[in-house]
């Protein structure tokens, strides 16, 4: 058998067998798997790996959205549009393919669910990585006395971008470039991303017309670029895929935590409310109204959001379905129930079939070359 090299992934044959006996029986009228999976054995016991047919990846990227345990939007795992560029090789490629890819999944604010799948890793040839944690995010740009100008989530990126020659602003929503890094040991490749890439939601309020004078605004496409898509032992580590969002992520998360753009005390200031104690809830009343102005916004502007009360709903008709097929839906309590008012969401009052670790098709964290 082919061995990899040191570091390399290998083609695990069991995992391989696993995963066609699974397409084979969700797909009725499908042949016997058998001779498909003898074929795939014998290419890995030849090469050191196998290549999927198109069916095969489709499915597989599906299947690893249905198994993702902390997403509570995987009723639509199925209508997941599924780009096959396997067959690109250069950051040049990759870069212009990820620009394609947020141009449909906008759609002009009708967001879709799109994967896009490069280049898996094979023995003795790694496939190139995005470094991006997302095709679409915000600089961070650290104050000289401290405290950041920004998104600090992307602090590290823009510092390692302006290493590498990107003229780097100094905005509080200043998107950041895509990296892309072909081969181990190579400087990534850095790109702008393109004005027509990147559809934008300005915030307002329905009540408050100092809102708009914040000079907020978010991206409308959240795709996810920096795990790695497994399916059947193989890896794919540039696979970028979004959904649309929930408005909790934006209001509850993006802009309100600490850690983040902190707004809740900008926004209680300009509300007249009692921060002297925590007693007040002002932080908690914040939060509403920030949330309720990012779900105004994005509706003002026709982009598609779901609320953390519909999504909470449409994932136990999720889970429903997919009691009644016979299979379990793997949740993750902590990231299922939104972070804002939890308790009065459905999903909230009641357990879930845990995680399971080895379940694949599966988005998986990179390993390191």
């Amino acid at each position: 058998m082919v061995q990899t090299e040191p570091g390399e992934p290998f083609t695990d044959p069991a995992q391989a067998a696993a995963f066609l006996r699974q397409f084979h029986a969700e797909h009725p009228g499908a042949t016997d798997p058998e001779p498909r999976v003898r074929q795939v054995l014998d290419e890995i016991e030849r090469t050191g790996t196998y290549r999927h047919t198109p069916q095969e990846l489709s499915f597989g990227a599906r299947l690893a959205w249905r198994n993702s345990a902390r997403c509570i939007g995987r009723l639509y795992w199925r209508s997941l549009v599924v780009r096959d560029l396997r067959e690109c090789g250069s950051a040049d490629d990759l870069a212009a393919h990820c620009f394609e890819h947020l141009r449909l999944a906008g759609n002009g604010g009708r967001i879709r669910p799109v994967i896009s799948v490069f280049a898996p890793d094979r023995p003795g040839r790694p496939a190139p990585r995005i470094l991006n944690a997302q095709l679409v995010r915000y600089a961070g740009h650290p104050r000289p006395g401290g405290g950041w100008i920004g998104d600090p989530a992307g602090g590290r990126l823009a510092a390692r971008a302006a290493d590498l020659g990107w003229k780097r602003g100094d905005g509080s929503f200043d998107v950041l470039p895509l990296l892309v890094q072909e081969r181990p040991g190579d400087a990534p490749r850095w790109y702008e991303l393109p004005d027509d890439t990147t559809l934008e939601v300005p915030l307002s309020h329905p009540d408050h017309a100092w809102f708009a004078d914040l000079g907020l605004r978010w991206y409308a496409v959240p795709a996810i670029s920096d795990l790695t898509l497994e399916i059947g032992g193989i890896r794919y580590p540039a696979a970028p895929f979004n959904g649309w969002y929930m408005g909790t992520e934006i209001g509850a998360r993006n802009l309100a935590d600490a850690d983040r753009y902190d707004l809740l005390g900008t926004v209680a200031e300009r509300l007249g409310l009692d921060t002297s104690s925590d007693r007040t809830l002002w932080r908690d009343r914040a939060l509403v109204e920030l949330n309720l102005a990012v779900l105004h916004s994005f509706e003002a502007a026709g982009v598609t959001m779901a609320d953390h009360h519909t999504e909470s709903q449409r994932f136990l008709r999720h889970v429903a379905q997919e009691k009644r097929l016979g299979r379990p839906t793997p949740a993750d309590w902590s990231w299922i129930v939104p972070p804002v008012s939890g308790g009065l969401t459905p999903v909230f009052h009641r357990y879930y079939d845990p995680p399971d670790p080895a379940l694949r098709p599966a988005f998986v964290p990179r390993q390191p070359w």
